[in-house]
């Protein structure tokens, strides 16, 4: 790729649109991180068994298997998806854009005018049959 095309390519709308999505997903990552480590696990610890979200584990054998780390990811996962649904479904509903006005294809406005032609005679047609009997 040569220079002019790779500085095209990064001046497109779509790719800085890309860019700083990245960069805001991995800050709203990080704050909902901090809440779900900071508030949200220490009370659902005291609900469960009175001890941090974290530490929660058991053995078999040699193996420690720490599901309290499985499900603070899972915890960070529901959430970090509820508020990307709640600010797309907030940005669709303050910025409605206009739908795309179809553009006039001649091709395609005949032949809709030679189907419902058709559709006339063909209309046309079973009148006199019935008209006959």
């Amino acid at each position: 790729m040569n220079r002019n095309g790779a500085s095209d390519f990064l001046n497109e709308r779509n790719v800085l649109d890309l860019a700083v999505g990245v960069i805001i997903g991995g800050a709203i990552t990080t704050v909902i991180r901090s809440v779900v480590d900071n508030l949200f696990n220490p009370l659902i610890g005291l609900l469960v068994s009175g001890q941090a979200l974290q530490s929660l584990n058991f053995k078999i054998a040699s193996a420690t298997f720490t599901y309290g780390n499985f499900l603070n990811d899972i915890l960070n996962f529901l959430i970090t998806a509820f508020i990307v649904f709640m600010i797309l479904k907030f940005i669709r509903k303050t910025f409605k854009t206009k739908p795309k006005e179809e553009k006039f294809d001649e091709s395609l406005q005949t032949l809709k005018d030679i189907r419902d032609i058709l559709h006339r005679q063909e209309q046309d047609i079973l009148e006199l049959r019935k008209s006959k009997n």
